[in-house]
């Protein structure tokens, strides 16, 4: 018998974390400790420029596929699985019929930003979007992809005219197509990131849905984080689902209860700093206000910054310059002390707090490629810093900083980031920390959730030509963008 199987004795919890480039599947005990895992990859299509989609039976089959994997290698002891969380993409949206649950539509992932141009129109609203959804109005949202689909699909229309339609979050989707009583459930989180959700009143706004053209009736029901969503149909077990978040969300969630002094950041495909708060933070300008739990009882709230460039920008610099190993090579060029160019970093658009849907990425001085490569590094760190400078004119100064994510398995980042904020930056062993937070709240937070891991402290240290470079692509940014 696997030892790792004998020496448990406790219930264990399913954490589905569904991304965009794979769908995970981890199960944890107790502890926070991870028991047996299950990936299965997912593909992502680029159709035209600026679309970016994905197929709903794929990313279906992909969450069964993980999920089997991973309780299959429990043997027997997959019937001690008591509880599953899903994280998600949170601002990915799908239509798909009431009756079949087959789509209706791709799924329009969170890069997709097709709907630029109409957006545009509705720019005198956009203060007025800000201030009910806590969003920027942004063509990364769902509710210009949902206003597409009805213009240009006609499976959409039919499904509209026969009362069959269904769309919203992805979660929703996937949540439907696997629980059995298809609930047509969304949480806080998700919800919001369609904006069509109204964060003071927490539930669908009418006036929203008519500011984009859109029919009441066919979105979700709003729940909280944490409910009896459903339950989970896997090969050889039932498992009730009990907590449903977006990704970077329950990222916070990976090691417990957030800390109010910590600034989270999560870097894979994308990046985000939060800091969580345990009340309605108010109206914050070029930054997103949301709640990122709600057990029925309690709530927690964020402000969020973000950056679109971040893993998909070091696979637009691979691509770009044929480097095959970056990942190999990039730890020992970001150590070297030459000093790299700056990179205006607009890949997949600029969110905060710059916010530009249309940016033109470049280079501001000549270099060899290598030192390119860690320009747009050092381009992630200037993004992520804008963003908590931004951020400290509305909530109080975090005390250090706590970071999770595939890409923040790079030293020179960190460092970087610990010199540019002044803060001492805490990186835990596991990158899997969506999996990990919504493990922690599909079981009920327990007390003493992975309270040994190990963790990697990047000191702040002075580096005056690194805060050169950070102001000098401050005041570029600010000359192409305006802000």
């Amino acid at each position: 018998m696997d030892e790792r199987i004998d020496a448990l004795s406790q219930p264990l919890v399913l954490a589905i974390d569904q991304g965009t480039h794979a769908s995970r599947a981890l199960v944890f005990d107790l502890q926070g400790c991870t028991v047996f895992s299950g990936v299965a990859n997912i593909s992502i299509t680029y159709p035209q420029a600026e679309w970016a989609e994905q197929d709903g039976d794929e990313i279906v089959n992909s969450v069964r596929v993980a999920a089997t994997q991973a309780l299959q290698a429990l043997g027997s002891r997959r019937q001690d699985v008591r509880a599953a969380g899903l994280s998600s993409q949170r601002s990915s949206v799908i239509c798909w019929d009431r009756l079949t649950g087959q789509p209706l539509s791709p799924i329009f992932s969170w890069q997709d930003r097709r709907a630029h141009a109409w957006i545009d129109q509705l720019q005198p609203h956009a203060d007025g979007v800000h201030r009910k959804t806590g969003l920027f109005l942004s063509p990364h949202y769902g509710a210009s992809k949902l206003r597409w689909a009805l213009d240009h699909l006609p499976a959409v229309r039919a499904a509209l005219e026969s009362q069959t339609l269904c769309w919203g979050p992805m979660a929703s989707f996937v949540v439907f197509r696997l629980c059995t009583e298809r609930p047509f459930l969304a949480d806080p989180q998700c919800a919001a990131r369609t904006q069509l959700w109204n964060l003071h009143t927490q539930d669908w706004d009418p006036e929203l849905l008519e500011l984009f053209g859109l029919p009441e009736g066919f979105l979700p029901r709003s729940v909280p984080t944490c409910h009896a969503w459903g339950t989970l149909d896997l090969p050889g077990t039932a498992i009730p689902l009990t907590a449903v978040n977006g990704d970077q969300s329950a990222a916070v969630f990976a090691f417990g209860w957030p800390e109010s002094d910590s600034a989270y950041i999560n870097i894979g495909t994308s990046a985000f700093v939060q800091r969580a708060l345990n009340c309605f933070p108010g109206h914050v300008p070029r930054q997103l206000t949301g709640i990122i739990l709600d057990d029925g009882s309690s709530r927690v709230y964020m402000v969020e910054g973000n950056v679109n460039g971040a893993g998909s920008a070091l696979e637009w610099v691979s691509k770009e310059f044929g480097f095959e190993q970056l990942t190999k090579e990039l730890p020992q060029w970001l150590a070297r002390p030459e000093e790299p160019p700056l990179f205006l970093n607009g890949i997949a658009g600029l969110g905060g707090p710059f916010w530009q849907a249309e940016f033109q990425s470049r280079f501001v001085g000549e270099a060899e490629p290598w030192l390119k490569v860690v320009a747009v590094v050092e381009s992630i760190a200037f993004l992520l810093q804008a963003n908590i400078d931004h951020m400290n004119n509305y909530v109080p100064t975090a005390r250090r900083i706590r970071i999770s994510g595939g890409v923040s398995l790079l030293d020179g980042l960190c460092q970087r980031l610990a010199c540019l904020s002044g803060l001492p930056v805490h990186r835990r062993d596991d990158p899997e920390a969506s999996a990990r937070g919504i493990a922690y709240l599909a079981c009920g937070r327990p007390a003493h959730w992975n309270q040994g891991a190990h963790e990697d402290v990047f000191a702040a240290q002075r580096d005056s030509a690194l805060q050169a470079r950070y102001q000098r692509w401050r005041a570029q940014m600010a000359q192409d963008t305006g802000v």
